[in-house]
Parts: C-alpha cells; structure tokens; sequence
C-alpha cells in the first residue's frame, strides 16, 4: 500500500483550512495531511491543529516564515516523506473527492506528475472572476506548448500528484506563485512523464480573499515568459536578441555602406561607430546563445544520468531485499 502525503501550503485561509483537512481526510483517510503554515497572520495554523487533534488525523502542521508559495512546497516536500504526494491549495477550490482520479496515474506508474485540469470542462472560466489571470494563464501555456511541442491546457492549476522520484529530484528555486509553471517547465525538461485529467473547480467562498494580484501578478507572469526563454531555451531567447542587434546594425549601417560603394568616403562617422556597435552586440549575444544551449544540454544530460544512477541504486537494494 502505498504512503501517501497531502501537502497544503496555506497562508491566511482560516476560513477555509478546517474544511479542506476534513475533506482530504475523508478522501483518503489513511494519508498523512500535512497544512505547511506559511507566514500567516491570522488562525490558521491553530486552526488546523484543532483539526488534526479532533478527527485524529495523520500529519499536522509545518511552519515556513517566507512568504510566498514556492517555499511553503520546499518545506513541505523537503519534511515529508511518502511514497506519493498530493499538493493542493488549502481555500477549497479543489474538490477533494477526485483526488483518487489524479493518483491512479502514479499508482499505475503511468505518470510522475498529475495535473487537475480547470480548462477543459470550462469550470475555471464559469467561476473565475479575474479575467486577466485567466489571459496570463493562456499566453503562458502557449509559450511552453510551443518550446517543448508539448498539449498540455491547464499550466498553473495548483491540484496535483506527483511520485516520489519528481519530488526528490525537484530543486525548488523559485519562491511565490510561479512554482506551479516551474515544476512544468522542470517535468517537460527533464523529460517527466505528465498526465492532465480534467477536475471541477470553484471560486473561494464568500468572504475567503484571493492572494492574487493583477498588476504583480501580470509583471510576474511576463518575468516567467522571459525566464522560460533564458532558462530552458538560451539559443531562442539570446538568438533573438542577437538577430534583432544584427538587423538594427545592418539598418544604421546601410547609409554608410552606401555611401561608401558610391564615393570610396565615410562621412557619417558616429553612424558607422554605432553600426559597428550593434554588429558587436549581435554577435556576442549568438555566442553566448551557443556557449548556455550547450551547458543547458549538459545540465539535462547529468540529471538523467542522476536519475538512472538513483533508479538502479534503488532496484539493487530491493533485489537485496
């Protein structure tokens, strides 16, 4: 039978956190549930406690004082020992009764992530108040679709499954509400098997506020296009600046050029300078594409290593066993 850990990371949700325990706890009432209080500054970690000693629950409460969401998942993924992990926000948007639909997959060894899908049955645009966010959400998703060929719909959900092999081979380097297109984009790059399964979905309930914000939000979502490009896809993203150098230096040089075909004389001389400069630019920025697409290649290429290494370490010791 396998461990299985439901990881809320959950920051101010008094008003919901005492219901989504009672609600995994009922799903899967031999799980460990595991509330990772994040800076909050009202009742929720004491709440949560009153919960767990209550209906006599496994798990309990794990303090991380950074804020932001990104660290609430590395306590939670770095305290917590399991087999299969569950990670889910704690406002009750996510239905806990399909939980068992998301860990199928992983229990079947089909996937190593799960992700709940919002998209597809339309339940996100019914009750998402936030049209912007769901705008953010779509030009990101096309991005990453487009980079790694992939179909994936649902980028951002914050409902997922993953198995033990993701979470101990995630290193968890971004801090707030980008980490879900974060563990994305490592899964796609590291060459993780991914499953999306559609899932309802709701709006907070009355009086619980969102910890979103549209205007961060939107500069954080644009900050996550041009690290996906910089990150994953150095070639792309400095190839680019290198072609647009090149064509703003060929534009400032074409007076100069010409002048000289004609006349065999440079009269515009801060025009050629700063045509020469461009050109410059243009090509350190394509060899600096080349020198980072070949260590991003390294870098996948040890992690796979790694992860066979880790693999056969592991079937060695059951053999033993």
């Amino acid at each position: 039978m396998a461990n299985i850990a439901v990881i809320l990371p959950a920051y101010n949700e008094e008003l919901t956190i005492s219901e989504t325990i009672v609600d995994f706890h009922r799903a899967l009432p031999d799980a460990q549930i595991w509330v990772v209080n994040n800076a909050s500054t009202d009742k929720t970690e004491q709440m949560a406690k009153d919960v767990f000693y209550s209906i006599d629950c496994k798990g309990g409460v794990l303090r991380e004082d950074r804020p932001g969401k990104g660290n609430a998942v590395r306590c939670g993924f770095s305290e917590v020992q399991a087999d299969i992990y569950v990670l889910a926000d704690a406002d009750m948007t996510y239905p806990a009764e399909q939980v068992h639909q998301l860990i199928e997959p992983v229990v079947a060894g089909r996937a190593d992530m799960v992700v709940g899908d919002r998209h597809s049955a339309g339940h996100y645009a019914a009750e998402n108040k936030r049209p912007l966010h769901g705008f953010g959400n779509r030009l990101v998703g096309a991005l990453v679709n487009r980079l790694f060929k992939a179909d994936l719909h649902d980028i951002m959900s914050g409902y997922r499954v993953f198995n033990r092999s993701f979470v101990k081979n995630y290193p968890i380097l971004v801090a707030g509400f980008e980490i879900e297109t974060d563990m994305v984009l490592h899964a796609l790059d590291k060459k993780f098997r991914i499953v999306e399964l559609p899932i309802n979905y709701k709006d907070r309930p009355e009086g619980s506020v969102s910890k979103l914000n549209t205007l961060a939000d939107g500069i954080r979502v644009l900050s996550t296009i041009a690290n996906v490009l910089r990150h994953y896809r150095p070639l792309v993203f400095f190839g680019t600046a290198a072609l647009v150098f090149a064509l703003l230096g060929l534009l400032a040089g074409y007076p100069v050029i010409d002048e000289w075909v004609r006349m065999k004389y440079i009269s515009h001389v801060p025009l050629a300078i700063l045509a020469t400069g461009l050109a410059i630019a243009s090509i350190v920025f394509g060899a600096i594409g080349l020198i980072l697409d070949s260590i991003a290649f390294q870098g996948r290429r040890s992690f796979e290593l790694h992860l066979l290494s880790r693999t056969n370490t592991s079937t060695f010791q059951q053999d033993l066993d």
